[in-house]
Parts: structure tokens; sequence; C-alpha cells
């Protein structure tokens, strides 16, 4: 069973600080394994208080459906949906900003973003797993 390593992760959340600094925006993000455990995160300067909470529950969500975070929308409101985000206490956000993280085929975590734009969270976490050979994401 591939896993992603602490080394891997630490990149992604180097690489993906980085692209948050690039855009001059004020974010969080989070990696997380494929159960949706927090390996590493950072939360840049000015930040808002909330954002590192935010990217790891979109973390959990991709994690867990193996999917981007932006194609759970369309479920948040399911009875699935909404009984696994209970299950969760509210650790699991289906909404744009993460993105899962494969080894093959092999989901071995996700990465999420918070305080950009939805597309700016995106972007950072899609900046942070292209930055490790021999991983990758979703479209």
């Amino acid at each position: 069973m591939e896993r992603l390593t602490t080394a891997e992760a630490e990149t992604i959340r180097d690489a993906a600080k980085a692209k948050i600094l690039e855009m001059g925006a004020k974010m969080s993000v989070a990696v997380v394994d494929e159960r949706g455990d927090l390996i590493t995160m950072v939360r840049v300067d000015g930040a808002p208080w909330r954002t590192p909470r935010i990217c790891q529950a979109k973390a959990v969500a991709s994690a867990a459906f193996g999917r981007s975070s932006k194609d759970m929308l369309e479920m948040a409101q399911t009875p699935v949906m909404r009984g696994l985000m209970a299950m969760e206490n509210g650790r699991m956000i289906p909404g744009q900003g993460a993105l899962p993280v494969f080894k093959g085929d092999e989901l071995v975590g996700a990465v999420g973003g918070s305080g950009g734009t939805a597309q700016q969270d995106e972007d950072a976490a899609r900046a942070g797993i292209q930055a490790v050979a021999g991983l990758t994401t979703v479209d």
C-alpha cells in the first residue's frame, strides 16, 4: 500500500505556500493522508483565524471521496453527505479548494486551501501536488 510520506507532504506544503505568496493571498493550506488525518499545514501571515480548520475540512472531503472538493458541491445537501459531515463533526466541507493526491492509481491523501478565492484555494493545492514527482491529481 502506497503512503504519502512526511517529506512529500512537506514539499507539497512548501510549494503551495510559495504559490500563495506569489498570488498575494492570505491563506492556509493543509495536507492530509488518505483517511483525512493531518500530516502538515501552514497558515501564512495575515490569513484569517478560521482558514486552518476550513482548509483541512476541504482536504478531508477530497480524501474521503478521491475527488476534487469542487466536484462534490452537487452532493453537499444529499442525505449521505449531510450524514458524513455530521459524523465528522463539521470536519468535512465539500466546497472548492481541495484536490486528491494519487501515487499511480492509489489515493494517498489530499491538499486543501482556504482564505483566497475558491480558485486560488484550488490553485495552491494543485501547485503543491505538482511539485512532487510521481504524484498526480484530478484535472
